[in-house]
């Protein structure tokens, strides 16, 4: 897989370190997310262009939307806009009105991600801009979806943001209205905590490019891939491992714990190899670590039966405590499940 980013019809996105944060219960605070840049793409074949290449569906974003929007706060938002959606873009196996789309990447590979969709452009009209001087992505969070939120359906994906139905929080943002009040604004590294506790990984040094399995990345339960959109580039291998139905690693969250159950702040590096001690055999990898918290892709069998006995290779006084996030559907565990109980 190379790159994952968020997409949206009409732009925007839309810890000082501790261990033991309180964002779970200090209501939506948002960050300025600087790891992050935005694309424009316009022209009529934008919808057609983009549908070949990612893993979910954008056709949407070519649908009339009728007056839902018909009282914009601002007179320079256009007047149609639809919520965003979370998109891959997988590495392959060797009369019109202006039209718009936006789309929130990995700023450490903008130049090549830019470069990559102006390969795959050929002759389809659509102009492609680096737009990171105009726009910023913000990201908000540290609380569930609103009551009101039509998330309803999925209720797992939409507790960390990532839901299929509207995104209150987004829409209202495209519209132009107040996003961020004065006293809600966080540093990026809380973003960044947040999301190792929810057991999400984001950008290409988390989801290593050519590398990483989507299906491993979670991207199925974040709702960034859709099995019924037909072909793209990658799509035979995603849909091959899809339909086999059971995946044996995935990114899950990870503490670090001295023998005592002391919190180890800021001893463990990406890469290092996490092992089943009571087993012998390897679990996995950090794929992102700060302070006491990181992520992991590792075997469930091992991370979630074995968890008490896993600790870091070359530093046996290091304990990691493997968790399954609340909002992974109930099938990805119980389908491990019975697989290895017939296998």
């Amino acid at each position: 897989m190379n790159r994952v980013f968020s997409f949206s019809k009409h732009c925007n996105r839309a810890i000082h370190h501790r261990c033991e944060t309180q964002l779970q219960t200090a209501g939506p605070v948002a960050s300025l997310i600087k790891s992050r840049s935005v694309i424009r793409f316009r022209g009529p074949d934008t919808v057609k262009f983009l549908q070949g290449l990612l893993t979910n569906d954008v056709r949407k974003f070519g649908e009339p939307i009728g007056d839902k929007t018909a009282n914009l706060p601002t007179p320079n938002v256009p007047a149609t806009s639809v919520h965003p959606i979370y998109a891959a873009l997988l590495t392959p196996q060797e009369p019109d009105e202006p039209f718009e789309l936006f789309a929130d990447v990995d700023a450490s590979v903008l130049d090549e991600l830019l470069a990559t969709f102006t390969k795959y452009r050929l002759r389809s009209k659509v102009e492609i801009d680096n737009v990171a001087g105009e726009f910023s992505c913000w990201q908000r969070y540290g609380s569930g979806p609103p009551e009101n939120s039509s998330d309803v359906e999925e209720p797992e994906a939409a507790s960390v943001g990532w839901g299929a139905g509207e995104d209150g929080t987004a829409m209202s943002s495209s519209r132009g209205a107040p996003l961020i009040e004065a006293d809600k604004e966080t540093d990026e590294q809380n973003y960044l905590m947040w999301r190792m506790e929810k057991g999400v990984a984001e950008g290409s040094t988390e989801i290593p490019k050519g590398e990483a399995m989507p299906l491993e990345y979670n991207l199925v339960g974040l709702n960034a891939i859709s099995f019924d959109k037909g072909c793209y580039v990658g799509q035979e291998l995603i849909a091959r491992t899809h339909h086999r139905g059971v995946i044996r690693k995935r990114i899950v969250p990870l503490r670090f714990q001295d023998n005592d159950g002391n919190e180890v702040v800021n001893k463990i590096i990406p890469g290092s190899v996490v092992i089943n001690t009571a087993s012998g055999k390897k679990a996995g990898l950090v794929t992102t670590a700060m302070g006491c918290r990181g992520l992991g892709l590792l075997r469930l069998e091992e991370a979630l039966k074995g968890s008490a006995a896993l600790s870091i290779q070359g530093q046996e006084g290091v304990k990691v405590v493997a968790s399954k996030p609340d909002w992974w559907p109930s099938d990805w565990v119980q389908d491990l499940q019975q697989h290895t109980a017939f296998a």
